[in-house]
């Protein structure tokens, strides 16, 4: 017999113990197993462990059941308003961008029209441009970035 025979058993004996057989699958395996000594060896030996493994005594918590289900929810809970959050987050930028980008010739007029009632050096008034334009996308990053560790400080008091 190949290998491959072997190794179909000992797949089809894994899937048996936790999802089932078809019944060709089953039939097959029954028939490998009257055939082959080592693989019917082999499956006794690991069905014999796993009794003995369901027969150790596990104790668990009274309240675990409703303590994963508390945590589920909460963390249901946080991945919905980081989710939404996040989607609200693109659409705002976007109006930004798109926004920046239609007024940005005005800006500009306004900057030159202040730099040349100043007296501002050219250079002063590109960096006033630059900062008008990113203060509001950093501001926008740090608000992220605190309410991600707000929900992440909110997470880890809930797991201890």
């Amino acid at each position: 017999m190949s290998e491959n025979v072997h190794v179909r058993a000992q797949q089809l004996f894994e899937r048996s113990l936790v999802e089932g057989l078809a019944s060709t699958d089953q039939e097959w395996l029954g028939g490998h197993l009257r055939e082959c000594e080592g693989c019917s060896r082999e499956t006794a030996r690991a069905q014999e462990l796993l009794r003995a493994f369901r027969s150790v005594p596990v104790s668990v918590p009274r309240d675990l059941a409703a303590r994963t289900q508390l945590r589920v929810r909460l963390r249901r809970r946080e991945t919905a308003q980081t989710s939404s959050g996040g989607a609200l987050l693109w659409v705002i930028t976007g109006a930004s961008w798109l926004l920046g980008v239609v007024s940005a010739p005005f800006v500009w007029r306004l900057f030159a029209w202040a730099g040349s009632q100043l007296n501002l050096p050219k250079l002063v008034l590109e960096f006033g441009f630059v900062l008008w334009w990113t203060v509001p996308a950093l501001i926008a990053v740090a608000v992220v970035l605190h309410q991600r560790g707000v929900t992440r400080g909110f997470a880890d008091r809930g797991s201890s």
